[in-house]
C-alpha cells in the first residue's frame, strides 16, 4: 500500500479497523484464488449444483476448498454467511426453498472440509436479489449463485447487518443432514 493511500486510511479509520484491513489482505494471500470484495468472498471458481437441485457436482471442489482454507486461516471471522440465490425461473416458493438447500448443502460441505460448523449460517434469498436482468438467458444464467460472506468479527454483526442478512436461515448446519 502506498505511503498516501496508508496515509489517507490511518487518518480515516480508527486502528482496529485498519488492523481487520490488513489481516484481510494477508489472510487472502494464504488461500490462493480467494480474494475479498467487501465482505464477500470471492472464489477461484464458481459452486455448481445438479440443476434443480441443491446436490454439489465436483466442479465445487476447488472452490469449497479454497473458501475452508481461507476461513481456517482467518479466526477471527466468527461468524460466515453462505448465501444462496436463484433466478426467478419457476415459483418464488420453488426458488425460496432450492436457495435455502443450496446454502445448507454448501455450509455443509464446508464444515465437512474441518471449518466448525457454529461459524457458518445458510441463508437461503431465493430469486430477491438478482446481480443481472431475469428478462435474458444470460441474466438468468448470472443470478444462481452461492455468495459466501463474512458476518460476524470477533463476534460483532459487520456493517450492522444481522447475521441472517435478512434471508431465510436454512436450517441448523451442525444437525446431521436428513
Amino acid at each position: 500500500m502506498g505511503d498516501g493511500l496508508g496515509l489517507v486510511l490511518t487518518r480515516i479509520l480508527r486502528p482496529p479497523l485498519l488492523a481487520v484491513l490488513f489481516a484481510a489482505t494477508a489472510s487472502a494471500q494464504e488461500a490462493p484464488g480467494v480474494t475479498l470484495d467487501g465482505n464477500t468472498l470471492v472464489l477461484p471458481s464458481p459452486i455448481r449444483f445438479e440443476t434443480g437441485s441443491a446436490a454439489l457436482t465436483a466442479e465445487s471442489d476447488p472452490a469449497l476448498a479454497a473458501a475452508a482454507a481461507w476461513l481456517a486461516g482467518k479466526t477471527s471471522v466468527t461468524l460466515v454467511r453462505v448465501e444462496g440465490h436463484t433466478s426467478a425461473e419457476g415459483s418464488s416458493a420453488f426458488n425460496q426453498k432450492l436457495s435455502e438447500a443450496r446454502a445448507l448443502a454448501v455450509a455443509r460441505a464446508l464444515a465437512s472440509r474441518g471449518v466448525d460448523c457454529h461459524r457458518l449460517i445458510a441463508v437461503g434469498f431465493g430469486e430477491t436479489k438478482p446481480i443481472a436482468a431475469n428478462d435474458t438467458p444470460e441474466g438468468r444464467a448470472a443470478n444462481p449463485r452461492i455468495e459466501v460472506v463474512n458476518a460476524m468479527l470477533r463476534g460483532l454483526a459487520i456493517g450492522g447487518m444481522p447475521a441472517d442478512g435478512g434471508g431465510v436461515v436454512a436450517g441448523d448446519v451442525c444437525a446431521a443432514p436428513g
